[in-house]
């Protein structure tokens, strides 16, 4: 009982800062911070993948791919239209919406795999290099000829971003904030696979 009320106030403790900090920092440093997360655990895979820890780098494979599908639908849904009529670069954007749509493709193949089967590290590699590449493009590309643009409300637009994140992961986690790798399937079409 003792753990779970502190389970619930740690997690609400986590909810108001991720609101705080919501409120202070505008839409790209919210997308970087996010890039920068995603990256670490990245690195986590790695090291768990040489010490063939196949339960731990199954774990954190399924906390990327949710963490990537959040965080890519949010910011079509939120930050790509807008950066489009802010920017009116289509082309830039347009390449973007394919590099998510060839992520997400991956993602499904990761998570239709049997994690001992040798190409599961090899998938996992890719999406980081391909995660890689696209975060490169955002931020030196993206970002800076949106925040040029100063025809947005990136702070409002951050808040809108981080809450619609936070119903995704919602949809992809259980009540202690781990992810369902049946959830996640289902949210990308796979339901039924093991």
């Amino acid at each position: 009982m003792r753990t779970e009320t502190h389970l619930k106030s740690n997690k609400q403790a986590t909810t108001k800062r991720a609101n705080a900090s919501t409120a202070k920092h505008d839409v790209i440093v919210l997308l970087k911070q996010d890039h920068m997360a995603v990256k670490k655990m990245f690195s986590q895979y790695e090291k768990l993948a040489k010490q063939e820890d196949i339960q731990g780098k199954v774990k954190i494979a399924n906390q990327i791919c949710a963490e990537l599908i959040a965080h890519t639908t949010a910011e079509e849904e939120v930050f790509y239209p807008a950066a489009r009529e802010a920017t009116h670069d289509d082309d830039m954007l347009n390449e973007a919406n394919v590099e998510h749509d060839s992520a997400r493709d991956l993602i499904g193949q990761i998570q239709s795999m049997d994690p001992k089967d040798e190409m599961y590290d090899a998938k996992v590699k890719v999406l980081g290099e391909y995660i890689a590449h696209h975060v490169e493009e955002e931020e030196t590309e993206m970002f800076p000829m949106v925040r040029e643009s100063k025809k947005l409300n990136l702070k409002e637009m951050g808040v809108t971003l981080s809450r619609r994140k936070q119903v995704l992961m919602k949809e992809l986690c259980n009540s202690a904030g781990e992810v369902v790798p049946q959830q996640l399937r289902a949210k990308l079409g796979l339901a039924g696979r093991h």
